[in-house]
């Protein structure tokens, strides 16, 4: 029987059908099996009203993810497998019943479906499933490791409820004398035909209670976790977004909502009176409007507008926006950081910010004496170092014809030494094991381990030697072919060198460090 919580109607079914049970086994009249029909017929149409509210379930939460994909879409995407999973037992169960009821002339008549020879010979021969005993049993199995794996971990009650009532397909059953039998000859063997299709019957009562159970808790459960207190944060709401020496400070700590999943449907803000557009000065990210706009002159600016969030069969929700925020004048000092590191390599492009506080991008002017520097776009400069260990980056700022200085120091290093490859795989303190036709065929390479910096050396020469054979020189990073004439006089287990091997970085004005040998076994 179904377990989790059952309504008194579904439990006075269950009742029933235990107590015909005990009555069939005291060989009670032909009642008894009118008894049985009008059980199956009570638990056919309770399966109708389970089928049909699983529908609607279904379709809300469908639904539901179409208006709110955040909340709603990935447990609507579990909801339509569960749905699955147990529309395609329920059918073959349902398959089965029509098959049993088709066996006798009248399905309605009960007292002439006493005869057990039918069941029996659809399920076992000389003691043995048939096919369809075997298909019965492993249809009962994969709805019970499918609805495992779907929900298991989630939803524990319901699969307590599926484990006890579906079993494997290897069960064996002691009854009361001792006696040992597996699930079919203790369940079908040897009982009346209605007994067996109000089982068959109670069993896809089971499936619509555990898809009605998984789909109201999904819907019920994700609602909770929208409300839960789990979702707001405490927030810091000032009158003043920035405080210089000798102001008091008036914040205000807030309760403010910080759900992922509560997006407003609708964005209307402006700064400073110019409307804001989503994609370039605004993202919704995290169920936060995050802004993504330049702070502008020093002084105070403004963010006004609203949020507006749309109901389900209700007027929509606007909620005022007024924030303003200080762009603070009149820095002491510049702020210069190294995008990669407090350094910068020789001989290749650095990415370099240069910014000051309170001053527009436009009047802050950089310098690297002695070095080539150019900026890019914004606050972003390209450095590319030349003689020297260290050079000095020189920023000038002006504000109400006022002009501020600075100058940070960087340290100027060369490029780490490139460590070989072959087919893109690194030497780990010994030989690469590869196939001959793989050393044939892939380029030598090189790569600079643990470099912040994403460039990549091109080999442009290479020596390869074969043990017993004369060395080759190739020009490029593959193999020519003197060189693959000497690689087919190699043996099994034969250690190949590659040594000399020389690259270059595109467009970098410096040279390459030279290269440990790669070593590299023949493996066939």
């Amino acid at each position: 029987m179904a377990g989790g919580k059952l309504s008194p109607r579904q439990k006075m079914i269950n009742l029933m059908y235990l107590v015909f049970i005990a009555m069939l086994a005291l060989n009670m009249s032909k009642e008894v099996l009118t008894g049985f029909g009008i059980v199956n017929e009570t638990v056919t149409a309770t399966n109708e009203t389970f089928e049909e509210k699983n529908k609607i379930a279904l379709e809300g939460l469908k639904k539901k993810a179409i208006e709110s994909p955040e909340q709603f879409d990935s447990i609507a995407k579990v909801a339509a497998q569960v749905s699955s999973i147990s529309n395609d037992y329920y059918a073959y169960l349902d398959g089965l019943n029509g098959e049993f009821k088709g066996s006798v002339e009248d399905p309605k008549d009960y007292e002439s479906m006493d005869k057990d020879s039918y069941v029996n010979e659809k399920f076992m021969i000389s003691g043995k499933l048939t096919k369809a005993g075997q298909k019965f049993m492993q249809k009962m199995e994969d709805y019970r490791n499918q609805m495992n794996q779907l929900i298991g971990s989630s939803y524990p009650k319901v699969i307590s409820n599926v484990k006890e009532t579906f079993k494997e397909s290897d069960v064996v059953i002691t009854d009361n004398d001792g006696k040992k039998m597996d699930y079919i000859s203790y369940h079908y063997i040897g009982y009346p035909l209605i007994s067996t299709i109000t089982k068959l019957s109670t069993l896809q009562n089971n499936i619509k209670i555990n898809e009605n159970e998984v789909l109201s808790q999904m819907f019920s459960g994700q609602l909770v976790e929208i409300a839960s207190m789990d979702n707001y944060s405490t927030l810091l709401e000032t009158e003043r977004s920035a405080v210089y020496p000798g102001n008091k400070f008036d914040g205000k700590i807030v309760l403010g909502r910080t759900d992922s999943t509560t997006v407003p449907s609708e964005v209307d803000l402006k700064i400073d009176g110019r409307q804001l557009e989503k994609g370039k000065d605004f993202d919704i990210v995290g169920g936060k409007v995050k802004l993504n706009i330049t702070a502008g002159n020093p002084g105070e600016h403004t963010v006004e507008g609203k949020l507006v969030f749309a109901q389900e069969d209700a007027e929509d929700i606007e909620v005022p926006v007024e924030q303003t925020f200080q762009v603070i004048p009149k820095p002491n000092q510049a702020i210069v950081s190294a995008d990669k590191m407090n350094v910068v390599y020789r001989g290749i492009d650095n990415p370099i910010t240069v910014s000051m506080p309170g001053v527009p991008e436009n009047n802050i002017s950089a310098s690297a004496p002695g070095h080539t520097f150019r900026k890019k776009s914004g606050t972003t400069y390209i450095l590319k170092p030349g003689a020297g260990k260290e050079l000095g980056v020189k920023v000038n700022g002006t504000i109400e014809g006022e002009t501020f200085s600075n100058t940070t120091k960087f340290r100027i290093k060369s490029l780490p030494r490139p460590t070989p490859t072959i087919r893109g795989q690194v030497a780990q303190g010994g030989a690469i094991k590869l196939p001959r036709k793989a050393v044939e065929i892939s380029p030598v390479g090189a790569i600079f381990e643990d470099f912040d910096f994403d460039i990549s050396p091109v080999v442009k020469r290479f020596t390869m030697s074969v043990p017993g054979q004369a060395s080759v020189v190739v020009n490029g990073d593959r193999l020519n072919a003197q060189a693959k004439k000497t690689l087919a006089l190699a043996k099994t287990g034969d250690i190949i060198q590659f040594f000399d091997i020389r690259a270059d970085v595109p467009g970098a004005q410096v040279n390459v460090k030279s290269m440990p040998a790669l070593l590299v076994q023949i493996t066939n």
